[in-house]
C-alpha cells in the first residue's frame, strides 16, 4: 500500500494534529485503507466538528418527539398510532460541480435517511439558493438542479410539494441545495440503526458499489478552489428507479420481524453506514470486502469503503432469516449479499483477499472524533437605517417589485415536479406551506422551508429567531399546528471567527425561538466551508440556516389558502402597521441597498398571533390567510389577489402620518392578512385573545389592486411582472 506521507495525510483533509491524534489512537501509523476511513469520519461533513458543541444547546425534546437528532431522520407522534419521520440534508458542492446528479442524488439521499426507519415517504421539500442571474453558469445551474430534483422524485413515485428559491451575489460561486423528505410509519414499526447481537449477520443491499463518490463526504467538507470541475468525479450518480425498487424491498421485509438494524449508506458510504451502526449499538464488526457487490473490476478496500455509489443500504439481520430477506431482494431485482457480522470487540476489521487491511477501535471514529470550540467574533449591530427613502408611488413600486428575483413567481421550478402522485396533496407550491392527508384518515401534515439569509447576515441572532417563527408562522397560516423543525445549517468556513460567529448567533436565536415556540429540533445536517475561491478572492455565502417545519392538522378540510376567495370580504390586518424598513427587499431591489437592522422578532406575539390565527381557520371565521414576510403588506396582497383572481382596494387614509414605505413594503414580523365576511366577529374574537386587528380594505370584482385616493394597477399586469420574469431568464431573453 502507499506510504503514509504528509501529502497524503493533507490529500486527505486531516490537519497534521489530526493525524497525531490518530496515530495516539492507534498505537501504530495507519495504512491507506485506515487512513481514508478516518479522514472521511473526521471530516466535517460526518464528524460535525466545528459544529457539534454548539449544536448540543438547541431544544430536542417535546412529549410529542419520539426520537431527536442522533438517528436517520426525527420522529414524531402524530396520533392515532402514527409518527411523522423527517430530515432535511444538503447536497452544495457536488450540485454546482454536476448540478442534475448533485441535486439528484441529494433527493435519493433525503429519501434513504426516511424510508431506513420504516417510514414511506409522502412528500419532498428543498430550499435552493442560487447567486446572481446574470453570472457565469447559473442559467445552466438553475437547469440542471431542477431537473435533477424533479427527475429524480417524479421517477421515484414522491410528491415534491414545495419550497423556496432565492437569489444573491453571495451564492455566484457556491449553490445551496437542500432537499427535505416527510414520511409516515407506525409508531410500533419504526426502524433504528444500532447494531446488536454479537453473531448476527451484516447484510447489504441495493445497487452494487462503483467508484463514483469517492471523497464526496471529504469534497463537502472544504471551499471551493478554483478548479471545482477537476471534482467531478466525486460526485454520485444516481438511479431513481432503483430507488423505488430499494423502497418496497425494504418496507417489505420491514413487515416482518427479520430486522435488527438498518441504516442508508450516505455520506462516506460503507464506512459511515457500518461506523455508525455499531458505534449506535456499543458492538463491533468484520466485513468481508471480497463479498461486497462491485459493478468495476478491481475495485480495493479503500475505494470500497469510500465510494459513495447511490441507492444502497446496510442491515444487521437476526440468525435464520437471511434467506428469507436475500428472495425479497431478488424478487425487487437488488443485489443481497452477507458481508459481515456483529463483533465484541468495539473494532472495525476488515478482511480482503485472505489478509486483514484494517483494524481500528470505533471509539475513535464517531464518539471520540475531533471537537472543535472555534473562536468566533459576534457579528456587529448594523446601525439604524438612515436617509430612508419613501415611495412616490406605491403601485408603481409593487409592479416592479414582483418581476424582481426576490419576488418573482418560482411557477416555472415547481411545475416542473409531480406535486400529485400519491393522490394526498392537499395544498400544492405556491401558498404558504404544503398540505398533504395522512393517508386514509382525515389528518394531514403541513410542511414548510424557510429562512431570510439577508437578516442572517445582518444581525444572526435575530435572523436564526425569524427563521424559526417564520416556518412556524407558515403552518400556522394553513390550520396546521407546528411540532418539529429540521434544518440544514449552511455556513462558510468556520475557520474564521467572523463566520464561526455567525454560525454561533444563528444557533442562540433558533434556539430561543424553538423554546419559545415548543418547536423543538428533531433532526438536522451541517454544511460549512460554503465558499468559493473560484469567484476572485473567497466568496463566502450568507449565513443560510435552512429550516423545515411540520405541523398537523386534525381535519385537512379545515385548512386555509392565501387566495382571496369573493369580492366583497373585509382584508384585515392581524397584528400592528409596519414601522421597520430595514433590510427589506424594497429597499434592496429598488434602492440597491442592503442596510439596516433587521426586522425584531416578539416570540410571545408570534405564539399569541399563530394560535388565535389556527384557532379562526378551524373555526371558519376566515376565508383567506397569507403572513405577510418579504416585500411586506402590499405584496402579500397582491398576491392573495393573483392567487384568487380576486381584485381588492385598500384604505388608508388613516395612516396619513406613516410613511407609506413602511406601511406597505416593510417586513415587521408577526403578521398575517386575513379575509372574512364577518370582521365584527373577528374583531370580537381578536380581543378575547389580545391581538391587534386592522383593517385595511376589501376585496372587489375589479380585476385590480387600488390604494383608494391613490390609483390602481390591474392584476393582468401585476401577474405579467410576476410570472414573466423567470421564464424570461431560463429561454435566455433576458
Amino acid at each position: 500500500m502507499s506510504e503514509i506521507t504528509p501529502d497524503v495525510v493533507a490529500e486527505h483533509g486531516l490537519s497534521p494534529e489530526e493525524y497525531e491524534r490518530i496515530l495516539a489512537a492507534m498505537g501504530r501509523a495507519p495504512n491507506l485503507v485506515e487512513l481514508g476511513i478516518f479522514s472521511v469520519m473526521w471530516s466535517e461533513h460526518c464528524s460535525y466538528k466545528s459544529s457539534r458543541l454548539h449544536l448540543k444547546k438547541l431544544p430536542t425534546e417535546a412529549p410529542w418527539v419520539i426520537q431527536g437528532p442522533g438517528e436517520n431522520a426525527g420522529v414524531i407522534d402524530i396520533g392515532d398510532g402514527k409518527a411523522a419521520i423527517f430530515k432535511m440534508e444538503s447536497h452544495n458542492h457536488p450540485s454546482y460541480i454536476e448540478p442534475y446528479q448533485g441535486a439528484a442524488t441529494g433527493v435519493g439521499g433525503i429519501l434513504r435517511d426516511v424510508f431506513t426507519m420504516g417510514a414511506r415517504p409522502v412528500a419532498n421539500m428543498n430550499a435552493l439558493r442560487f447567486g446572481e442571474p446574470d453570472s457565469p453558469k447559473m442559467r445552466h445551474l438553475i437547469n440542471g438542479v431542477v431537473a435533477g430534483i424533479g427527475g429524480y422524485g417524479n421517477c421515484v413515485g414522491v410528491p415534491t410539494v414545495g419550497g423556496e428559491t432565492n437569489f444573491h451575489r453571495a451564492y455566484n460561486g457556491n449553490i445551496l441545495v437542500n432537499a427535505m423528505t416527510v414520511g409516515v410509519a407506525d409508531t410500533d414499526k419504526i426502524f433504528y440503526s444500532a447494531a446488536t447481537g454479537v453473531g448476527n449477520p451484516i447484510v447489504y443491499v441495493g445497487s452494487k458499489t462503483g467508484r463514483d463518490g469517492i471523497h464526496g463526504a471529504t469534497m463537502a467538507s472544504t471551499d471551493f478552489e478554483e478548479d471545482s470541475d477537476a471534482k467531478r468525479p466525486t460526485v454520485q450518480v444516481g438511479d431513481p428507479f432503483t430507488e423505488k425498487l430499494l423502497i418496497e424491498a425494504c418496507l417489505e421485509l420491514m413487515a416482518t420481524d427479520a430486522i435488527v438494524a438498518i441504516q442508508d449508506m450516505g455520506a462516506a458510504g460503507l464506512t459511515s453506514s457500518s461506523v455508525e451502526m455499531a458505534t449506535n449499538g456499543e458492538t463491533g464488526l468484520r466485513l468481508n470486502m471480497d463479498k461486497v457487490p462491485q459493478r468495476e473490476e478491481g475495485m480495493t478496500p479503500y475505494e470500497m469503503m469510500l465510494s459513495e455509489s447511490q441507492e444502497r443500504m446496510l442491515m444487521v439481520l437476526k440468525p435464520g432469516k437471511e434467506a428469507m430477506a436475500e428472495a425479497i431482494f431478488k424478487k425487487w431485482e437488488l443485489d443481497f449479499a452477507v458481508i459481515g457480522e456483529v463483533t465484541d470487540t468495539g473494532r472495525m476489521i476488515l478482511e480482503w483477499k485472505g489478509d486483514i487491511v484494517c483494524d481500528i477501535p470505533l471509539g475513535p471514529l464517531a464518539d471520540d472524533a475531533p471537537e472543535y470550540d472555534r473562536p468566533y467574533l459576534e457579528t456587529p449591530k448594523p446601525e439604524p437605517l438612515a436617509d430612508e427613502p419613501e415611495s412616490d408611488d406605491p403601485l408603481v413600486d409593487l409592479e416592479k417589485l414582483l418581476g424582481t428575483p426576490s419576488l418573482a413567481s418560482r411557477r416555472w421550478i415547481w411545475e416542473q415536479y409531480d406535486h400529485q402522485v400519491g393522490a394526498d396533496t392537499v395544498q400544492a407550491p405556491g401558498g404558504d406551506a404544503a398540505v398533504v392527508r395522512v393517508h386514509g384518515s382525515r389528518k394531514a401534515l403541513g410542511i414548510t422551508t424557510d429562512c431570510t439569509p439577508r437578516y442572517c447576515f445582518a444581525e444572526p441572532v435575530e435572523g436564526g429567531k425569524q427563521a424559526i417563527a417564520e416556518a412556524y408562522r407558515n403552518l400556522s397560516a394553513v390550520g396546521a399546528k407546528p411540532l418539529a423543525v429540521t434544518n440544514c445549517l449552511n455556513f462558510a468556513n468556520p475557520e474564521r471567527p467572523e463566520i464561526m460567529g455567525q454560525f454561533v448567533g444563528c444557533l442562540e436565536g433558533m434556539g430561543e425561538a424553538c423554546r419559545a415556540l415548543d418547536f423543538p429540533i428533531v433532526s438536522g445536517n451541517v454544511s460549512l466551508y460554503n465558499e468559493s475561491k473560484a469567484t476572485g478572492g473567497g466568496s463566502a455565502i450568507l449565513p443560510t440556516p435552512a429550516i423545515g417545519g411540520v405541523g398537523i392538522i386534525d381535519d385537512w378540510r379545515k385548512t386555509a389558502t392565501i387566495a382571496f376567495k369573493e369580492a366583497g370580504e373585509a382584508i384585515m390586518l392581524v397584528g400592528e402597521p409596519c414601522h421597520h424598513l430595514g433590510q427589506s427587499v424594497w429597499l434592496k431591489e429598488l434602492h440597491d441597498r442592503e442596510e439596516g437592522q433587521a426586522p425584531h422578532v416578539d416570540l410571545a406575539l408570534e405564539s399569541r398571533h399563530g394560535e388565535f390565527i389556527r384557532d379562526c381557520i378551524a373555526e371558519g371565521r376566515v376565508s383567506a390567510v397569507h403572513d405577510i414576510s418579504d416585500g411586506g403588506m402590499l405584496v402579500a396582497v397582491a398576491e392573495m389577489a393573483l392567487a384568487g383572481g380576486v381584485g381588492a382596494e385598500l384604505n388608508l387614509s388613516r395612516f396619513k402620518e406613516k410613511s407609506l414605505a413602511r406601511l406597505l413594503f416593510g417586513e415587521d414580523q408577526g403578521r398575517y392578512l386575513v379575509t372574512t365576511d364577518d370582521p365584527h366577529a373577528l374583531f370580537l374574537a381578536a380581543k378575547e385573545a389580545g391581538v391587534a386587528l386592522e383593517p385595511m380594505g376589501h376585496t372587489n370584482v375589479s380585476q385590480s389592486l387600488s390604494i383608494e385616493g391613490d390609483g390602481s394597477v390591474s392584476l393582468e399586469a401585476l401577474r405579467s411582472a410576476h410570472e414573466g420574469w423567470l421564464p424570461s431568464l431560463m429561454s435566455g431573453e433576458i
